[in-house]
């Protein structure tokens, strides 16, 4: 979060998983952090929902219906205009790290997680984002 003369910008997270209760739980904790926080259970119309929410940091479930994670993933990070949106991949899959590095995200954190290493990870792809604009 970001203050500037009384304006305060809060830092937007989107998530897509598919399980309710994890959503439920991440838009809690990060609210909690102070980020705005939107959900989908779904990547239908993926491009248009980034394009509607303007999302800071992304997190993409790899089991989320409809096109699956990677694909979701990369039809992101082959759009000039989301490609430097950091996605961060994350699945209880224990071959997440190499489905993350399949898809092309940035950056995978494994579930069940930590909720300190779900702000860490958060602000470090932010950080990445910034400095590779």
């Amino acid at each position: 979060m970001f203050i500037f003369k009384n304006l305060t910008i809060r830092m937007k997270v989107l998530i897509f998983d598919d399980d309710k209760d994890i959503l439920e739980l991440c838009e809690i904790v990060l609210d909690g952090y102070g980020y705005s926080v939107s959900t989908a259970e779904t990547c239908d119309n993926i491009l248009e929902l980034v394009e509607v929410e303007k999302p800071d940091v992304i997190f993409m479930d790899n089991w989320i219906p409809k096109s699956g994670g990677i694909e979701a993933t990369r039809l992101l990070k082959n759009s000039p205009i989301y490609k430097n949106i950091p996605v961060i991949y994350f699945s209880a899959n224990n071959d997440i790290r190499n489905l993350a590095e399949k898809a092309g995200a940035n950056a995978y954190l494994p579930k069940p997680f930590n909720i300190k290493d779900l702000e860490k990870i958060i602000l470090q792809g932010i950080e990445n984002a910034k400095n590779q604009a």
